[in-house]
C-alpha cells in the first residue's frame, strides 16, 4: 500500500467558511455579487490597509484589469519580472502590448531594481518608454519596493504589484499589495488563503478601484436597458466564494505563521547538508514563506533538484521547480532579445526545487519529506 499523498501546498479550510457559504444559501444569493462580496473587499482592505478593493474571478483578470487601468494597450511595452508564473505575464499579451523581461537580484529573488532602470531608460531613449512596471511577490516574499518606486517616479512610470503569492506578507511594515499604484491578489486553490478561484485588486485610488468594479461586470452603463458606451469583462467574484474567502481571512494571520514554521523545520532539518540553500528574507520585509524552496548544488550535494524531486514522487510527496523564467518559455520566444537578463533567474530555476509548505501539515509529515530529501542527497551522509 502506498504511502498518503503530500501535497505542496492543498486548500486549508478552517470551518468558518461554511458559516458565510451557508447564509449565501439560506438566502438565495448565490448568483454573482452580494453582501459576502461587499464585507470580503471591505476586509480585505482592512487587513491590508488599502483604500478600496474590487473581488474578481482571477488573480490574473485583476492584472488584466489593472493593465488597462493604468493605459497599457496595444503597441506598447511593459516591464516584467521574468522570474515568475505565465499569469503575471499574459495579460500583457492582452492588451497587445509587449513584455521586457528583467531578472532578479540576489537579496530577495525578485524584480532588480538596477536593470529596471536600464530597461526603462534604454525605452525611454528609444522613443518607446514602457507605460508599466509589472513586479511580481516571489514565493511569498516582496519585491525591493523603495528602490522600484524611486526608479517608477524618476521615468513617470506606473507600478502594478504582482502579490498573487504574498498576502500576509510585509514590507518595510506595510502589508503586501500597498507598495504599487495598483496591488492584486490571488485566491487560487493552492495560495495561502483560497476562495478554491478568485482574486482581488486593490488601491488606494478609490476612482480607479470603482472604474474597475464598473469594468469587470461588462461595462454597463447606468441606464433601464442594457447600454454600453465601451467594452467590459465577465470579472467578478460570485457571493459563494466570496463567503469562503471571509472565512479563509479570518485564519490568515495564523497560516502565515504556520508556513514560517514549516519553514523554520526544514531549515533546521536541511540547512547543514552541503550543497542545500534557502530562499533568503530580504531585510526590507517579512514574507509569509507561501512556499519553503531550496536550492541544490549538484557539484556539493552530489545529486540535483531533479533527482530529489524524483525521489520525493517516488514516495508520493509532490514538489515542485522553481518557475522557470519567462524569457526562457516557448510561448515569450519572441520578446527574448528585448529581456535584460544577468543569469541570476535561470541559476535559481536550475537549481531550485519548492518543498510541500501547506498549513495544515503535521510534523511527521514534515519529517517524511526530509528524510526523504537527506536520503536522496549524498552530501548528507557524509
Amino acid at each position: 500500500m502506498s504511502l498518503p499523498r503530500i501535497y505542496l501546498s492543498p486548500p486549508h479550510l478552517c470551518g468558518a467558511e461554511a458559516e458565510f457559504v451557508n447564509e449565501a444559501f439560506a438566502t438565495n444569493w448565490v448568483a454573482p455579487l452580494g453582501p459576502n462580496v461587499d464585507a470580503f473587499e471591505r476586509e480585505v482592505c482592512e487587513f491590508t490597509g488599502a483604500k478600496a478593493a474590487c473581488a474578481l474571478s482571477s488573480g490574473t483578470a485583476a492584472i488584466h484589469l489593472a493593465l488597462r487601468l493604468l493605459g497599457v494597450g496595444a503597441g506598447d511595452t511593459a516591464v516584467c519580472s521574468s522570474l515568475t508564473f505565465a499569469a503575471t505575464a499574459n495579460p500583457i499579451l492582452y492588451q497587445g502590448a509587449s513584455p521586457v523581461f528583467v531578472d532578479s537580484e540576489a537579496a530577495s529573488w525578485n524584480l532588480d531594481p538596477a536593470l529596471v532602470r536600464d530597461a526603462l531608460a534604454a525605452g525611454k531613449r528609444a522613443g518607446r518608454l514602457p507605460k508599466a512596471v509589472v513586479a511580481a511577490d516571489l514565493l511569498g516574499q516582496c519585491a525591493d519596493y523603495a528602490s522600484l518606486r524611486t526608479v517608477c517616479a524618476e521615468f513617470g512610470v506606473a507600478l502594478l504589484q504582482d502579490s498573487a503569492e504574498s498576502l500576509g506578507a510585509t514590507c518595510a511594515g506595510v502589508a503586501a499589495g500597498r507598495q504599487g499604484d495598483v496591488g492584486v491578489f490571488s485566491f487560487n486553490g493552492n495560495k495561502i488563503i483560497t476562495t478554491s478561484g478568485g482574486g482581488m485588486l486593490v488601491s488606494d485610488d478609490a476612482a480607479l478601484v470603482e472604474r474597475a468594479r464598473f469594468l469587470a461586470t461588462q461595462a454597463r452603463d447606468p441606464a433601464p436597458h442594457y447600454q454600453h458606451s465601451t467594452y467590459g469583462y465577465n470579472y467578478r467574484m460570485s457571493n459563494v466564494l466570496a463567503g469562503i474567502g471571509r472565512g479563509q481571512l479570518q485564519v490568515l494571520t495564523q497560516r502565515v505563521e504556520t508556513r514560517r514554521r514549516n519553514e523554520a523545520f526544514y531549515r533546521a532539518a536541511l540547512g547543514n547538508i552541503s550543497g542545500v540553500t534557502f530562499m533568503p528574507e530580504a531585510p526590507w520585509g517579512r514574507s509569509n514563506r507561501w512556499l519553503s524552496h531550496i536550492q541544490i548544488d549538484p557539484a556539493l550535494a552530489g545529486a540535483s533538484r531533479e533527482d530529489v524531486r524524483l525521489a520525493l514522487e517516488a514516495q508520493n510527496i509532490e514538489s515542485r521547480p522553481l518557475w522557470k523564467p519567462l524569457h526562457l518559455q516557448p510561448a515569450f520566444a519572441e520578446f527574448r532579445a528585448e529581456a535584460r537578463v544577468t543569469g541570476v533567474a535561470e541559476r535559481l530555476f536550475e537549481r531550485g526545487l519548492s518543498l510541500p509548505s501547506g498549513s495544515a501539515l503535521t510534523e511527521t509529515e514534515l519529517e517524511r519529506v526530509a528524510t526523504v530529501v537527506r536520503n536522496a542527497l549524498p552530501a548528507a551522509q557524509a
